[in-house]
């Protein structure tokens, strides 16, 4: 009877020390969740430092998967940061060497107030950290933005990248108008960022069909980073649209046309960005294959990570690394 009395004692302990920590601390339980599941896909953080025009930026990423296997750097699109990754990593992590970094101006690296975001001043940053790293030979990988990025950095290093995951990319300026597209014409905000607890329940549902589970506290900490960001987050979302050469432009120009191995992945449910757009990619880029995901959303790889990792091992299978 005394043993029941102490463990139901230490049971109940337990339970208000959660309880505790999960209404004074969120954080601290947003912190634990993401390091599990770092851990469960075989990633752990790193931290770097590149120069960039004379201006020092600090650089979180998520690397893991085996030493020497082929690398595969991931971009996550605006907003976002390097753990729109984590699980689609589950898989690829166990095959390939996963590089995914917060690019500057996201996540925990540097996000100083006056610099420049355009697409082609990413791909200058992607390229002192793919040089800090070691890299010179890759796979490269990007969603949203990140695809635009990614792109844009073959075309500026073709002998560097081995081949592209675009996902749901932007950059197709030619594609149908999506609603976004329709939304902002009408004068409302960009509804990829959040002001409040509100706001980031629709952010969800807009660039999700099905949006996963997340734990209260992880969404408590979404949430704040989101509100803390949101005029750095609308202050790049114009200058890349104001500032950056569209994408499908810059690829109808280009003779030879660009001839990286090309999977162009897109959610049929994208709101963001038009399905159209993967069309003309793939008109455009001679050595593209398409994988057009029903009944999804933005995210793909967040939405839908077991069939998005498929598809890319697929993809890669026919590929010489």
């Amino acid at each position: 009877m005394l043993i029941l009395k102490v463990f139901l004692l230490l049971f109940a302990l337990t339970i208000a020390i959660y309880v505790g920590l999960y209404f004074l601390a969120p954080k601290k339980i947003a912190d634990t969740a993401m390091s599990l599941e770092r851990m469960r896909a075989g990633l752990q953080r790193s931290e770097l430092d590149i120069d960039a025009n004379g201006r020092n930026l600090h650089i979180v990423y998520l690397e893991g998967g085996p030493l020497g296997a082929p690398p595969l750097l991931l971009l996550h699109g605006i907003g976002a940061d390097k753990d729109n990754w984590t699980r689609v990593a589950a898989t690829l992590s166990k095959r390939y060497r996963i590089y995914a970094i917060d690019l500057p101006g996201f996540g925990e690296s540097s996000k100083p107030a006056d610099a420049r975001y355009r697409i082609s001043d990413q791909v200058e940053r992607v390229a002192r950290v793919a040089s800090k790293l070691g890299l010179t030979r890759f796979h490269l990988g990007g969603n949203s933005m990140g695809g635009w990025i990614s792109a844009a950095y073959a075309i500026a290093h073709p002998e560097a990248v081995q081949s592209l995951w675009l996902l749901d990319p932007g950059g197709a300026m030619s594609a149908d108008d999506s609603e976004m597209i329709k939304l902002i014409a009408a004068g409302m905000p960009p509804p990829l960022f959040a002001r409040s607890a509100q706001d980031f329940g629709r952010l969800m549902q807009f660039v999700m069909q099905k949006p996963p589970f997340i734990p209260a506290p992880v969404r408590q900490v979404l949430i704040d980073r989101q509100i803390a960001d949101y005029a750095l987050n609308e202050y790049i979302f114009g200058e890349i649209r104001e500032q950056s050469d569209a994408l499908d432009a810059t690829l109808a120009e280009m003779n030879p046309p660009l001839a990286t191995p090309t999977l162009i992945v897109w959610g049929d449910k994208d709101r963001v960005l038009h399905p159209s757009g993967a069309a003309i990619l793939h008109r455009l880029l001679p050595n593209s294959q398409v994988q057009m995901m029903a009944g999804i959303g933005h995210l793909p790889m967040l939405e839908a990570p077991g069939r998005a990792a498929q598809d890319y091992l697929a993809f890669r299978a026919g590929l010489a690394d």
